[in-house]
C-alpha cells in the first residue's frame, strides 16, 4: 500500500468513525448495546452480522493479532506494530485501525483482499475468534494490564465515547464494571477466558506496566517473538515514535477529532483518584476469588499495581 493509499483509507476511517459517533449519539442507553454470545457489544460499531462473516476469513500464517480488554493498550500496540513494520519494509502497511468485531459485514471481503503483513485487534473472548487464526496458529499478542487502572480508564473512555453507555457516576460504573455489564464484558471472565491457553506457542503475554516502566527491553520480546529482528537503532526508533507523549499530540491524526478519547492519560496507579477504600478491598476479593494463582494473575503483579 503507498502512502497515498494509506492515507486515503485513513481518511476513509476517520470519516465513518465520525458519522457513527453522530448516529451513536441520537441512542439511549440500552440501544448502544448488542448481546452476541452471551457478551455485550456497542450496538453502534458491532452486529450480528459482522460477526458471522468473520466466521469465514481465512487466516494467514504472517498475519499478527493484538488482543486486550478494553483500555489495556490496544492503540499503543497498534501503532507499535505500525511503526515496527514500516522501520523494516519503508511503506505503509495493512494495519485496520479498528477492532476486526468493528464496522459492517462486507468489511470481511475487504480484509481477505489486503496484503501481508495484517494486523488484526480484537477484544473478543479467545472461543469467539475465527477458528482458522488457531488453525493457521497466527501469533498473537496478548496485553493484559491491572483492572483497577483498566477500571478508572474504562469510566472516563465510557463517558467520552459516544458508541459506549455512559455513567453519571464513578459509583455507577464501579457497580456495572465489578458485575460485568459493561461493553465487550466482565475483565475477569475475560482474562480467565485467555487464561486456559496461555500456554500455547503461538501466545505471546505483555503487560501495560511492563511496556511503561521498560519499554525497550518488551520491544525486543516482542520483536523476537514475531521473528521481526529489531536492530537497536530500529527499537530506539519505535519507541521515539511510539510514547505516550508522541501518540496524544498526533491522535487529532490517527484518530480524528475523538483522538484524546483513546489518548488521555496511560499512567499507571490513576486507580488512586477513583476508588475508596471499600471499592478497593471489593475488587481485591474479586481478583482473589477468580485470578489469583492463575498464571495471567501473576502477570499482572497485583500487589505491587493495587495495594490501595
Amino acid at each position: 500500500m503507498s502512502e497515498t493509499e494509506a492515507k486515503t483509507e485513513r481518511e476513509k476511517f476517520l470519516a465513518e468513525m465520525q458519522k457513527v459517533a453522530a448516529e451513536a449519539s441520537k441512542k439511549t442507553p440500552e440501544e448502544l448495546v448488542l448481546s452476541y454470545k452471551g457478551v455485550p457489544y456497542p450496538s453502534s460499531i458491532c452486529s450480528i452480522e459482522t460477526f458471522q462473516a468473520l466466521e469465514s476469513l481465512e487466516a494467514r500464517e504472517d498475519d499478527v493479532i493484538i488482543v486486550t480488554y478494553p483500555k489495556c493498550g490496544t492503540n499503543w500496540a497498534i501503532q507499535i506494530f505500525h511503526e515496527i513494520l514500516f522501520s523494516m519494509q519503508n511503506k505503509e502497511v495493512t494495519i485496520n485501525q479498528a477492532m476486526i468485531e468493528f464496522g459492517k459485514p462486507e468489511k470481511v471481503e475487504y480484509l481477505k483482499g489486503q496484503p501481508s503483513p495484517r494486523v488484526f485487534s480484537t477484544h473478543m473472548f479467545y472461543d469467539h475468534l475465527p477458528k482458522s487464526f488457531f488453525e493457521k496458529k497466527v501469533k498473537i499478542l496478548l496485553i493484559l494490564r491491572n483492572p483497577k487502572d483498566t477500571a478508572a480508564s474504562y469510566y472516563h473512555f465510557s463517558n467520552t465515547n459516544p458508541v459506549l453507555p455512559s455513567f453519571e457516576s464513578w459509583d455507577l460504573f464501579f457497580k456495572a464494571y465489578m458485575e460485568g455489564k459493561v461493553c465487550f464484558g466482565s475483565y475477569f471472565d475475560y482474562t480467565l477466558d485467555w487464561n486456559k491457553h496461555v500456554d500455547e506457542e503461538n501466545i505471546m503475554v505483555a503487560t501495560f506496566e511492563n511496556l511503561k516502566e521498560d519499554f525497550k527491553s518488551e520491544l525486543q520480546k516482542i520483536s523476537d517473538f514475531f521473528g521481526l529482528s529489531l536492530t537497536d537503532e530500529q527499537i530506539s526508533l519505535v519507541e521515539s515514535k511510539t510514547d505516550f507523549k508522541t501518540m496524544k499530540e498526533n491522535s487529532s491524526n490517527t484518530h480524528g477529532k475523538h483522538g484524546n478519547v483513546f489518548f488521555r492519560k496511560g499512567e499507571i496507579g490513576d486507580w488512586k483518584k477513583h476508588f475508596t477504600e471499600e471499592q478497593s478491598k471489593e475488587l481485591d476479593a474479586k481478583f482473589e476469588e477468580k485470578l489469583a494463582g492463575t498464571k495471567l494473575g501473576e502477570k499482572i503483579n497485583y500487589n505491587k499495581y493495587c495495594t490501595f
